[in-house]
């Protein structure tokens, strides 16, 4: 498929934006249900000039996945340990986007020295994020009138694998 992770630049707002809404508008219909007050709500930082902004901050780091010039994925920690954003775009879910997103994230997150990394979930992406090494920790209304899932991931330090020692000696 060509998938390209890379470190989002102020130049990628406009694609960014345009991708998490409309992941939230068509992938996440199951949690707003085409409620409008809840949609509205979800949608209502998602402008170009939030995204600049988010992009523009020295203590969020962000990458994009591209596809043939395309951004299809988008995802953002912050220096707090939040994963606040992971989108990726609704036709091209279960094919490795998203954890490719998120791999990088962590990565940068050990980097930062993070060791733990959280997030706030709607209930249908939770069991990818699960399938991902997070734990669910229960219910948390946070996310824009809905009822989101708490998740958390604990990361093992990356570290170089001890070399095996080999003794042919008779001992």
């Amino acid at each position: 498929m060509g998938i390209e992770i890379r470190h989002a630049t102020p130049n990628d707002a406009p694609a960014a934006c345009r991708l998490l809404r409309r992941s939230i508008e068509e992938g996440c219909v199951p949690d707003h249900g085409g409620r409008p007050d809840v949609l509205q709500a979800w949608l209502g930082n998602k402008t170009t000039q939030n995204v600049l902004g988010w992009l523009s901050s020295p203590s969020n780091f962000a990458v994009v996945a591209e596809r043939d010039g395309d951004v299809v994925g988008f995802a953002l920690l912050n220096q707090a340990g939040k994963v606040p954003l992971c989108y990726v775009r609704p036709d091209l879910l279960r094919q490795g986007v998203g954890r490719a997103l998120l791999r990088a994230l962590e990565t940068q997150a050990r980097a930062w020295n993070i060791s733990k990394v959280h997030m706030q979930s709607p209930e249908s992406a939770s069991g990818f994020f699960e399938r991902q090494g997070y734990v669910n920790a229960g219910k948390d209304k946070a996310c824009f009138g809905l009822e989101c899932d708490f998740l958390w991931k604990q990361l093992d330090a990356e570290t170089v694998p001890a070399r095996k020692r080999f003794c042919n000696c008779s001992q």
